[in-house]
């Protein structure tokens, strides 16, 4: 812990073992479970920092990589830091570049050293190290800072998986070295692919670096879901107890309130406003496709139990005909009803919890969505 970070758990589920707790930082508290709305560039695709308040977001995440690249992580600095840059007052968090060594395969090489990449834009080399990373993160200024990592693939060999482990536990110590600045905190990431051994020596080696928070990376990469279950369920025995844990990528109802059974705190996705783009809303009755013709003559809200502005403000109707004449007032609202919807059920879960009736809740959430 550090003066200015600190976390309690508030409450243990007596029937299922989910917990609420609070995580205390520079730009205010978090309370957990959380999830946390995606701002690749410093903005939450087409939703303003007042609306990001009025759905109850607590936390967004910004991306390193992409920041780095444009605008500048110097410029983000001189302008006073990402809070100030982009006016969003409450905490935010930046990952490390790590998930584009995975996805940006074709463009980047990895040695001991760092990563290799190629400028997506320009095609210009670039080369990251774990210290020129918290450098980046420094400058951008967000209150938690991931570790760089290397994620491999799922089907992966065990030799593959081992030797990206180890890289990761390498360029921890770097980062963990280079890391200075008191104001923001430092997760580092559990790695090890899909094999036991190594998730359960990643997590033993990582918690030596854990001061207010771990990260678990490699999951929700392509696996079938009882897979990425049974791997939570082998490092939930291990955890830190005294510190959240955020599971990373994770954005879908089903994949949260698994997990939150299973002992994390914080997610994150591009889920909610990458699918409202293409005019899907996840609603209290499951998802909602607004292109389909039926709702051409539907007057009725989108969610009637959301109190978002879509919602209060708009019909079916309405929305399909955006959705249709690709107007991206559309992609706006359904992105805010998406974000809403989830922190909502955010708030549903850690309530569900103070009053040992998680389980309880889970199935009626489930048996409403859809989920089997």
């Amino acid at each position: 812990m550090s003066e200015n970070f600190s976390y309690e758990v508030l409450h243990i589920d007596k029937n299922s073992g989910a917990r609420t707790g609070v995580l205390h930082t520079p730009h205010g508290d978090i309370f957990t479970p959380i999830f946390m709305p995606v701002g690749t560039l410093a903005t939450v695709k087409s939703l303003t920092s007042d609306d990001l308040y009025d759905c109850g977001a607590q936390i967004i995440l910004a991306n390193t990589y992409h920041l780095h690249i444009r605008p500048g992580d110097e410029l983000i600095k001189r302008a006073g830091g990402v809070h100030k840059f982009m006016n969003f007052d409450r905490p935010m968090l930046t990952d490390s570049g790590g998930f584009q060594v995975f996805s940006l395969s074709d463009i980047r090489k990895i040695t001991d050293d760092g990563v290799e990449f190629k400028n997506h834009l320009s095609g210009e080399k670039m080369f990251f190290t774990p210290e020129k990373v918290i450098e980046i993160e420094n400058n951008i200024g967000a209150d938690i800072i991931m570790a760089l990592d290397v994620c491999s693939e799922y089907g992966a060999t065990h030799s593959e998986a081992e030797k990206a482990m180890t890289r990761t536990l390498n360029w921890l110590d770097r980062c963990y070295k280079a890391q200075k600045n008191p104001k923001q905190m430092l997760f580092p990431i559990v790695q090890g692919n899909f094999y036991e051994d190594l998730r359960k020596k990643s997590l033993e080696e990582t918690k030596k670096y854990c001061k207010c928070g771990i990260a678990i990376g490699g999951l929700s990469v392509g696996e079938p879901k009882e897979v990425m279950i049974r791997m939570l369920d082998v490092l939930k025995p291990d955890y830190p107890e005294n510190m959240p844990r955020y599971l990373m990528g994770v954005g879908t109802p089903d994949y949260i309130f698994e997990s939150v059974e299973r002992g994390i705190d914080m997610f994150d996705c591009v889920l909610q406003t990458r699918v409202a783009r293409n005019g899907l809303a996840m609603t209290n009755k499951g998802k909602v496709t607004l292109k389909n013709a039926k709702y051409k003559e539907d007057f009725s809200p989108l969610d009637e139990e959301c109190d978002c502005y879509c919602c209060t403000h708009h019909t079916k109707a309405y929305l399909h005909h955006l959705v249709k004449c690709n107007e991206i007032l559309g992609a706006r609202l359904l992105s805010l009803h998406n974000i809403r919807f989830t922190l909502k059920m955010m708030e549903n879960i850690r309530d569900a919890i103070n009053n040992d009736r998680f389980l309880e809740f889970k199935r009626e959430f489930y048996e409403k969505y859809g989920i089997k």
